[in-house]
C-alpha cells in the first residue's frame, strides 16, 4: 500500500478526533453543560450532528467541494508525510490529560509557511484580545441587569432562555464548524467528491457521539469552571457574543485563525467584568483562573512553533519561504 495514503488516513484520522474533541468543547461545553439534565446525550448529540452534517453539505456546495469554507486558500494540498501525523498526534495527548491548547496552530503548523503561520498568530492574537475587550464591555452592561452568579431567572422567562440556548448553539456550531473544520481537511484533496464527502460526514458524526456520551471529556473542565456556565442564561449569552466574533474574523479574509484563543479571550473578559462588577467575587480567584488557560495556550504554541521549525528548518531545509 502507498505509504501517502496510510500517513493521509493516520493524519485524518488523528486530526478529527483531536480537533472535535479539543476545540469543540469551546462551542458545545455551555450547550453540554446546560442541557444535560434535561436531555440524554444522545439527543443533544443527535441535534449537534445535524448541524455539522448541513454545514459540511453548505461548504461542499458553495465552495465547489471545498469544505473548509475557503480557510485553506493559502496553504495549497501537499503530498502528506509522516511528519504531518506528528502534530494531531501531540495534541491528541494533551487533549487527554485537559489541556485547551490551539489546534489550529498544532495542525496547520506542520502544513503552512512561516509567513503563513505569522499572520495566522496575528490574527489571532487580535482575536483574543477583541474577544476579552467585548466580553468585557458586554458582561459589565449585563452585571447591571442580573447576577450570573446565581441562576435566578423570572418564570416566565425560563422557557425562552432554554430555548435561546438550542438556537445560539446551532449558529455557534456553524459559524465554529466554517473556521475549524480547515484544521481536518487540509490532509484531504480541496475539492472532495460526494462519497470521501460521506465518509468524512460518518466520521465526524461518530466522533460527535462518542465526545457527548464522555460529556465533553477533560476539556470539558475548562467550561465548567467559570461562573454559571451551566445556566441556560449565561450559555445562550456566551454563545451568541462568541459567534458574533468568530463570524466577524470569518469575513474579515480567508486566513485561519485559533478560535481556542478568542474563546479563551471571551472567558477572560467575562470572568473580569463579574468579577469588577460584583463585590463578593474575588479578583484574587479570577486571575489564577484566566492565568492558567493564558499559559496553556502558550505551551501549546511554543509546541506548534517548534513543529514548524522542525519542518522547515530541519527535515525539509530551504522550504521556509
Amino acid at each position: 500500500m502507498d505509504m501517502t495514503l496510510i500517513y493521509t488516513v493516520i493524519g485524518f484520522a488523528l486530526a478529527g478526533y483531536s480537533v472535535i474533541a479539543n476545540d469543540s468543547i469551546q462551542t458545545l461545553g455551555t450547550f453540554i453543560a446546560s442541557k444535560k439534565k434535561w436531555f440524554k446525550w444522545y439527543t443533544l448529540a443527535g441535534s449537534a450532528s445535524a448541524v455539522m452534517i448541513i454545514a459540511l453539505a453548505w461548504g461542499w456546495y458553495s465552495y465547489d467541494g471545498d469544505i473548509s469554507y475557503g480557510r485553506l486558500t493559502r496553504i495549497p494540498y501537499q503530498k502528506i508525510q509522516w511528519y504531518h501525523a506528528v502534530a494531531p498526534a501531540i495534541l491528541l495527548l494533551l487533549t487527554r490529560i485537559g489541556i485547551p491548547v490551539s489546534t489550529t496552530f498544532l495542525v496547520l503548523s506542520a502544513f503552512a509557511s512561516t509567513v503563513v503561520l505569522e499572520k495566522m498568530l496575528m490574527k489571532s492574537v487580535v482575536g483574543y484580545g477583541l474577544a476579552a475587550m467585548v466580553a468585557y464591555i458586554a458582561w459589565i452592561a449585563v452585571s447591571k441587569f442580573i447576577n450570573e452568579k446565581f441562576d435566578e431567572v423570572d418564570e416566565k422567562w425560563v422557557g425562552f432562555w432554554r430555548n435561546s440556548v438550542w438556537i445560539s448553539s446551532g449558529w455557534l456550531w456553524w459559524v465554529w464548524l466554517s473556521h475549524d473544520v480547515a484544521n481536518i481537511a487540509v490532509y484531504l484533496p480541496r475539492q472532495l467528491d460526494l462519497t470521501l464527502l460521506l465518509i468524512v460526514m460518518g466520521y465526524f458524526t461518530a466522533l460527535l457521539f462518542y465526545i457527548f456520551y464522555i460529556q465533553g471529556g477533560p476539556i470539558q473542565k475548562v467550561v465548567l469552571e467559570k461562573t454559571g456556565t451551566r445556566y441556560a442564561r449565561s450559555a445562550t449569552i456566551i454563545n451568541v457574543i462568541y459567534a458574533g466574533v468568530l463570524f466577524y474574523f470569518k469575513e474579515l479574509n480567508d486566513l485561519p485563525m485559533s478560535t481556542t484563543w478568542v474563546f479563551v479571550g471571551l472567558l477572560c473578559g467575562r470572568e473580569l467584568a463579574i468579577a469588577s462588577m460584583n463585590k463578593e467575587y474575588k479578583l484574587g480567584y479570577v486571575f489564577p483562573l484566566i492565568g492558567k488557560d493564558f499559559l496553556k495556550m502558550v505551551f501549546g504554541l511554543t509546541v506548534s512553533v517548534g513543529i514548524v521549525l522542525a519542518i522547515h528548518y530541519i527535515i525539509i531545509p530551504n522550504s521556509w519561504f
